[in-house]
């Protein structure tokens, strides 16, 4: 304990600002407490225990008068301080009671002065929701931080809700946020490298959420929470501590056991000195973070500044105010404290950032995952809220027409109760302590409820569970709860015993017993925004949607059918269906049936739409603009004009604001985007993406403009030029693939008519191609593509230097390489289709067993690899080669063996075959044409040549020899 409290003090000295006396000073130099003091016994007792069990008053002294110094100290405030813990039902209960008693006339929270006006709007939403800040665009803060966001969400069973709901409900009650801003969150909360470095965001869950829960926990996205009452400690040995000792498995169970069950029953007077005394001693224990407790002190500097600066201006008397805070910042020591403290705290400007407001639907596993709390704990808390009120019979308070809430009874016409003068407190604290744990019996029936309802959750959820499966988690329970020193089991040791008893091996469905024993408990109860606190753009289109005559407000999916050719209406529908699939995220609306292409018009198409699961990403396009179209044209622009856009990115903008927008205006601003952003690119990584773009863009202009776009002229006559000029170096890159080029051949042949009508020369790709000279097989192959598509070489050369790789052995195993080039040379020459499937059986037809076996991996790898986009090509071309049945196989010769044999037999034939003949037969027009040319030869008539017969006459012994051998057979 005392190498603890020196550290902290050490801490404390070192990380103190400069705006007021640190935190030993303040301590040291602080006037002694008076004799009248209302915890003088407290503190009397305290002394003594620490001077017995640290032989001496030193340190431990120090630390346990310094946390009855921030106890007496908060309760002779003036302004009555109300310490809560964010979610903790002891809290919403010590608050609705408080409030009935008190009625005060101004209500301070803690919470981002900048969200006050949202407040009004949870009435219109179904609770858990939260209250969001966000920024898309940032001005004062590093660019790589957009989008910025802050939530702060809230529930029913909160305190900081009750406060909410009197303040609006209750006629002359003002409610006054004054806590930082949005944008002051992000301005102290810096780290070096670059992030924001809020506690909030590092704090990570303690358990892992469920996989059905995993995208409920995502509810909140990557927001930045502004916990409103953190209470937890920061000093990792001291929760070990806590938990060790209180037998319990993480901070949620203790704090359900040891802070919420003594509390939900006490009066006001202990409560507030129980909430004081933890958050002053996990203050003074836990130093923690410098960073850290710099911003939680300026943070108190900031709100003591507002109130006092709200009552200067107001007039209003402390004692008719309420000021509701996180009880570690209750028990705050700096100067600033109290509506007599110091007032040299300055206030930082704002940046120039544009923050938008709203609420986004929450739920409790949202708020588990972004604090880090256990799961289940949310759920739990909202339990024990419901039985406290049952309990107690307090009424809480709720606003009126709030969504998502039981309507209350006709309730008895009753005189408001006067409000309780405030009187100085009593010590409570001492009875408190001293007083035994309470041990409360066991409620055999509520816990036999649970022991059925889980095997009953279980059997639906596919485990063998049994009667007697419930038994064994009845008993459970009280042996668990009795190791664990309680009389009556909670709900995680219940949690507990079912795990124990019914999860097997495997979980059989989608949940596990824990999380079925988490729904038992209530559930996760997820929020919704209503429609009237939804933003512009959201309304907009939940308007534009009904037509379809769906719930599209309901969480769930949702299918949509929309028969376009006998309802022209909902072509509108369709318009904004596909917008909403390119702006939020997957699953919000998917389609099924149907596609918006260039210059396609919808007849019929089939949607699944999920926009109350999606809410959150709904309100927050509501953000960005004023309608859908609006944040699409502003999205688009943005992505064409990032500093890292390709061209191939820019002509992705230009077909979305085409097929979304149907806006030419737009799509010719971007395609001039596009071509600049082409003209200073110095890579090809991009080549066949711009290929297959602007190949879908002309040909739709083509069909549906009577002239091309100039803008599009412009890029196929630039990008010729563009890509002879780095044809040569692609061909020799190693970091050009073969795919770049031969997209970039792809480009030029396919856009060498256009580009020559422009002016280009064809002389240009004549001299790149001739420039070019590859090393490795793919690229080689690609070139010898080119130059047959070029005319250079023609189709018997690049066959016969095909058959000298397949008779060479020493280049047979790379032999699969050349095809992979062949297979990319499709892409601009599809019409060596034949020739590439000619390649590949003769592979198979001259290559040895003992060759291509090894070898059909690498060319089975090859063609999945390099040519799946290519396989109808080969396959409607072998086809049509190759005979359709198997029996015809045996007699079938490869039509380019035919053609060569034909080829040999013709030049055997001589020149008295074919036109010379036809010349003979026909000499007129042969005349005619020697007339013209002033020839005047005479015709020339060949011998015939010698008949069969002659050559026997000539040479009888060949005859005579046959005749003998004829004759002896």
């Amino acid at each position: 304990m005392n190498q603890a409290t020196t550290h902290q003090d050490a801490t404390q000295q070192n990380t103190t600002p400069d705006t007021g006396p640190t935190h030993g000073d303040r301590r040291h130099h602080s006037a002694p407490p008076s004799g009248d003091s209302t915890f003088t016994a407290l503190r009397g007792q305290l002394q003594e225990a620490a001077t017995a069990f640290a032989d001496g008053p030193d340190a431990l002294e120090r630390i346990l008068l310094g946390i009855v110094d921030d106890v007496d100290r908060a309760v002779r405030e003036p302004l009555e301080i109300f310490p809560v813990c964010h979610h903790s039902p002891a809290s919403a209960v010590a608050m609705a009671r408080r409030l009935r008693e008190k009625q005060p006339k101004v209500v301070y929270l803690e919470l981002c002065e900048d969200m006050a006006p949202l407040l009004t709007e949870l009435r219109n939403c179904k609770l858990p929701v939260a209250v969001q800040a966000f920024a898309s665009e940032v001005d004062g803060f590093p660019a790589d931080w957009s989008p910025l966001s802050v939530v702060a969400p809230i529930t029913e069973a909160s305190a900081e809700y009750q406060a909410i709901a009197y303040a609006l409900d209750t006629p002359g009650v003002e409610l006054v946020l004054v806590d930082r801003s949005s944008d002051h969150v992000f301005q102290w909360d810096r780290r070096e490298n670059g992030a924001p470095d809020t506690p909030e965001a590092q704090q990570t869950p303690q358990t892992q959420d469920p996989p059905d829960a995993q995208s409920d926990a995502k509810l909140h996205g990557d927001a930045v929470g502004v916990e409103i009452g953190d209470l937890r400690p920061r000093f990792a040995e001291l929760e070990e501590h806590l938990l060790r000792h209180g037998r319990v498995r993480h901070w949620s169970e203790w704090w359900h056991q040891y802070v919420e069950l003594p509390l939900g029953d006490s009066d006001h007077d202990t409560y507030r000195q129980v909430m004081l005394l933890i958050g002053s001693l996990f203050r003074r224990l836990a130093p923690g973070d410098p960073h850290r407790v710099h911003v939680d002190e300026d943070r108190e500097r900031y709100m003591w500044t507002r109130m006092r600066e709200h009552l200067a201006a107001s007039g209003t008397d402390p004692a008719e105010c309420l000021y509701v805070c996180g009880a570690f910042h209750a028990a705050s020591r700096v100067a600033e404290f109290g509506v007599d403290g110091s007032d040299t705290f300055e206030i930082s400007p704002r940046t120039a950032t544009t923050w938008r407001h709203g609420l986004i639907p929450s739920s409790h596993t949202a708020i588990e995952a972004q604090f880090g709390l256990a799961g289940g704990s949310v759920s739990i808390a909202a339990t024990v809220w419901a039985k406290n009120l049952k309990r107690t019979g307090i009424k809480p308070f709720r606003l009126e027409g709030q969504a998502g809430t039981k309507k209350p009874g006709r309730a008895r016409k009753t005189a408001a109760p006067a409000p309780v003068p405030q009187t100085r407190a009593a010590d409570r604290l001492t009875g408190f302590l001293q007083r035994p744990p309470v041990l409360d019996r066991l409620d055999e029936a509520e816990l036999l409820g649970w022991s059925v309802d889980i095997v009953r959750a279980a059997r639906r959820n596919g485990y063998l569970a049994s009667t007697a499966d419930a038994i064994a988690v009845f008993e459970t329970s009280i042996l668990l709860a009795g190791m664990r020193d309680r009389a009556r089991p909670t709900p995680y040791d219940f949690q507990d015993a079912a795990v124990t008893c019914i999860e097997k091996e495997a979980v059989p469905g989608r949940r596990d017993v824990r999380r079925l024993v988490e729904i038992m408990m209530g559930g996760d109860r997820i929020g919704q925004v209503g429609y009237d606190a939804l933003p512009p753009l959201a309304r907009e289109v939940h308007d534009r949607l009904e037509p379809l005559g769906l719930p599209l407000q309901q969480r769930g999916v949702k299918r949509a059918l929309l028969d376009i050719a006998s309802r022209p209406e909902l072509r509108g529908c369709s318009d904004v269906l596909w917008m909403l699939s390119h702006l939020m995220p997957q699953g919000a609306a998917r389609p099924i049936m149907g596609e918006r292409g260039l210059g396609e018009e919808p007849i019929q198409e089939s949607w699944d739409l999920a926009l109350g699961t999606h809410q959150r990403a709904l309100i927050e396009l509501g953000y960005e603009g004023v309608s859908i179209e609006q944040v699409l044209e502003q999205r688009l622009r943005r992505r064409a004009y990032n500093p890292r856009a390709t061209a191939a990115t820019v002509l992705e903008a230009v077909e979305d604001a085409t097929r979304f927008l149907r806006s030419r205006r737009l799509a010719d601003e971007l395609g001039t985007r596009a071509l600049e952003v082409l003209s200073g690119e110095r890579s090809v990584d991009g080549a066949p993406e711009v290929l297959r773009r602007v190949r879908r863009l002309l040909a739709y202009y083509r069909t549906s403009e009577p002239v091309l776009p100039t803008w599009i002229e412009s890029f196929a006559k630039t990008g010729y030029a563009h890509y002879c000029t780095l044809l040569p170096t692609a061909f020799t890159d190693e970091e050009a693939g073969v795919r770049q080029v031969a997209a970039m051949l792809g480009f030029l042949f396919s856009m060498e008519s256009l580009a020559l009508s422009l002016g280009c020369d064809r002389a240009q790709l004549e001299l790149a191609v001739a420039q070019s000279h590859p090393e490795d097989q793919p690229k080689t192959a690609l070139l010898w593509a080119a130059q047959t598509q070029l005319g250079t070489l023609g189709r018997e050369e690049l066959r016969a230097r095909v058959e000298a790789l397949l008779a060479n052995p020493l280049v047979v195993p790379s032999y699969p390489r050349y095809l992979s080039g062949f297979l990319h040379a499709l892409e601009p020459v599809p019409a060596l289709t034949d020739f590439v499937v000619e390649a590949v059986s003769n592979a198979f037809a001259r290559l040895p067993d003992p060759v291509l076996l090894p070898w059909l991996p690498s060319l089975i790898t090859t063609l999945r690899a390099d040519g799946a986009e290519f396989a109808p090509l080969l396959i409607k071309e072998a086809g049509r080669i190759f005979p359709g049945r198997l029996g015809a196989l045996d007699t079938w010769v490869p039509p380019w063996r035919e053609e060569r044999r034909q080829s040999t037999a013709n030049r055997a034939a001589g020149p008295a075959t074919g036109a010379a003949a036809l010349l003979t037969a026909h000499p007129a027009a042969c005349d005619a044409v020697a007339a013209l040319l002033g020839c005047d030869d005479p015709w020339v008539t060949p011998a015939p040549a010698a008949p069969g017969a002659v050559l026997l006459t000539r040479h009888p012994e060949t005859a005579e020899s046959v005749a003998a051998l004829l004759a002896r057979a």
